[in-house]
């Protein structure tokens, strides 16, 4: 039976959408479209709750010479008219993304698989949350007070400071301890200690870049790739194949990131990235996890979208199959 399917995509992707490699919702639709899935798009902002319902406003899409385009007519659906949702907007993770989270409260999630579980995300910050496995993070503080940032990277020399709300590296800044200036980066990042940030110590290893583990349901890939520092920078900053190398899991990361996925997995979180510096984990990523399937496939000779597909089968059908279940001893 054809499967209908709803990705909820960044603005940017709508506005530019053909396939491009490097963009994992491009493949994801492209591949759903090449098996017969029915695949519609939306944005977070097509969202809405009527008569107690979650709703949406969406586009179908079609494959065509190799290449994904969407029709232009808008349909008006019950999310719930759907059997999985691919919840994927980039963060940042600011008011109107929250009340899009928010409309998934309306939504029969027996009925309709989410992927991940907006709700989940909204509960999950994937900075913060990094507390969630303390024996697996660097040591890091959560606030929004001045001294306590100051007095951190006193003790620590030198700190990695992050707002809790975006992607791409935005906003992240090295902190040492000499630096004159520290106070005012601080201050301007924490909006004069009315906002918090998460402030890691640093970990040697991050002059090499950080590894991207990545993780599907319970389902831990041995392909992974190194994300290295732009030119003039101390952190991955530009999506260029130059800053990438293949690199193998440690016993330590592929454990690490079997007890993540297993555990986010029960809370609907089931599309997962792991940052990774000196065997530990800097970031979960959950929003909209980039798995860097044209640089996998370069560095492995794979075709790795198979695999993935493979996995995210497999998790539909599990649902289905549990759903009839369920239906049945009903």
């Amino acid at each position: 039976m054809i499967k209908s399917l709803l990705f909820i995509i960044d603005d940017i992707e709508l506005k530019y959408f053909e396939f491009n490699d490097l963009v994992t919702d491009f493949w994801l639709i492209k591949e759903f479209l090449k098996r017969d899935y029915k695949v519609s798009v939306a944005l977070k902002g097509d969202l809405f709750v009527a008569n107690s319902q979650g709703c949406v406003f969406s586009r179908n899409s079609y494959i065509r010479n190799e290449n994904i385009y969407y029709e232009k007519k808008m349909h008006k659906n019950l999310i719930n008219d759907f059997d999985v949702v691919f919840f994927r907007p980039d963060p940042p993770v600011d008011i109107n993304y929250l009340n899009a989270c928010n409309v998934f409260d309306y939504v029969d999630k027996q009925k309709t698989l989410l992927i991940n579980d907006p709700c989940a995300i909204r509960d999950f910050n994937e900075k913060l949350h990094v507390n969630n496995f303390p024996e697996f993070t660097p040591k890091n503080i959560v606030t929004s007070n001045i001294q306590l940032i100051m007095d951190f990277v006193e003790e620590n020399k030198e700190a990695i400071l992050k707002p809790l709300n975006r992607c791409f590296g935005s906003g992240v800044y090295y902190l040492k301890n000499d630096d004159k200036n520290l106070i005012t980066i601080i201050n301007s990042m924490t909006e004069e200690g009315k906002t918090q940030v998460m402030v890691q110590e640093y970990l040697e290893g991050a002059k090499d870049g950080d590894k991207r583990v990545l993780i599907i349901g319970e389902t831990v890939f041995e392909e992974c790739i190194q994300k290295l520092p732009g030119e003039h920078n101390f952190k991955f900053s530009i999506h260029q194949d130059k800053f990438f190398k293949s690199t193998k899991l440690s016993d330590r990361e592929r454990y690490m990131a079997q007890k993540v996925g297993c555990q986010l997995a029960k809370r609907g979180l089931y599309l997962i990235g792991l940052d990774v510096i000196n065997e530990k984990i800097t970031e979960i990523n959950i929003t909209s996890p980039c798995y860097f399937i044209r640089e996998i496939n370069q560095h492995y000779n794979i075709k790795f979208e198979d695999k993935i597909m493979a996995c995210l089968e497999e998790m539909i059908e599990q649902h289905f199959l549990k759903d009839k279940v369920y239906a049945f001893n009903k």
